[in-house]
């Protein structure tokens, strides 16, 4: 990737960007040769008196293609590259609020295949964990228009049951992945499966045979970097943010991710006001901060 992306625009459109750049919080200079030069942190954006428009710094990338791109330049070309990548059908899994005390546990399948897997690369499909949750969330809404998918969205009360009978959350995730694949299986008949490694190979293996079912299944660190997996991180991680702001609604506060300092003083407060019996609906009881939350208020 360039350290600096530069496009030629339509100086009809200077006002436009002027404008929207200063409500996105942009300040705005004149230096030489230029129309104008818009900073904030974290990037820089030049639009030269010829039309050329620069665009440099950290925040580039999610600039360009959340923005300047469908809003200015009206392609879609930064960082895209269908050059040697793999057009083989295949299904790719992840899952997402494995590590977050509230909110529901989530599992995504995504299908891809010669059409739809540059199409996946066009709108700009990579790794959940480098968007924003906004951005994800509109791109998880495009993703779900172009291919088939499948979501398993796992509430508290569920993951608690469930968690309670497998004694293990790498078998309540083999579950999940297996119950994922068993549904895109029939949606797509295309048995070549990619999915993230959270456990020994056998764990989903295992959960598949249980199943009944026969599939080419890679497991590998690291696997969000083939766009159909990451395609799949986006939905799961879309829909645990859905799962988590519903549940932050019902109890009209909001739920923070993660297990940090904060985490333990929203379930404080949840547990002062409702009693510890609402964490059961809301978080992951086998996380330590139940624990902590309990011995803090004993």
């Amino acid at each position: 990737m360039t350290s600096c992306f530069v496009a030629q625009i339509d100086l009809n459109l200077a006002d436009k960007l002027r404008s929207e750049l200063i409500l996105q919080g942009f300040v705005l200079s004149e230096p030489p040769y230029t129309l104008f030069q818009a900073k904030k942190q974290g990037i820089s954006c030049t639009l030269y008196t010829s039309g050329k428009l620069t665009v440099q710094g950290k925040g580039m990338e999610e600039f360009i293609r959340f923005y300047l791109e469908p809003e200015i330049l009206g392609t879609f070309t930064y960082g895209y590259t269908t050059v040697g990548l793999d057009l083989t059908p295949r299904l790719g899994v992840d899952e997402s609020g494995k590590g977050d005390f509230f909110g529901p546990l989530c599992v995504a399948g995504a299908y891809g295949d010669e059409e739809t897997i540059p199409k996946l690369v066009e709108i700009g499909v990579k790794d959940s964990k480098k968007i924003q949750d906004t951005p994800c969330l509109k791109l998880a809404e495009k993703i779900r228009k172009l291919i088939p998918y499948h979501v398993v969205r796992i509430s508290p009360l569920k993951y608690n049951e469930l968690y309670e009978k497998f004694g293990n959350l790498n078998l309540l995730l083999g579950w999940g992945h297996a119950t994922v694949i068993e549904s895109l299986l029939e949606k797509t008949s295309c048995d070549r499966v990619i999915i993230d490694q959270f456990a020994a190979e056998h764990v989903v293996e295992n959960a598949l045979k249980r199943k009944n079912k026969k599939v080419a299944l890679t497991q590998r660190t690291k696997a969000e970097q083939d766009v159909v997996v990451a395609a799949a991180s986006i939905l799961a991680r879309a829909a645990f943010l859905e799962g988590l702001g519903k549940l932050g609604e019902s109890v009209h506060l909001i739920l923070p991710k993660g297990a940090s300092k904060t985490t333990l003083e929203v379930g404080k407060k949840l547990v002062e006001k409702h009693g510890p019996e609402i964490l059961n609906t809301l978080a992951k009881l086998h996380f330590k901060t139940y624990q902590q939350i309990i011995q803090s208020l004993s």
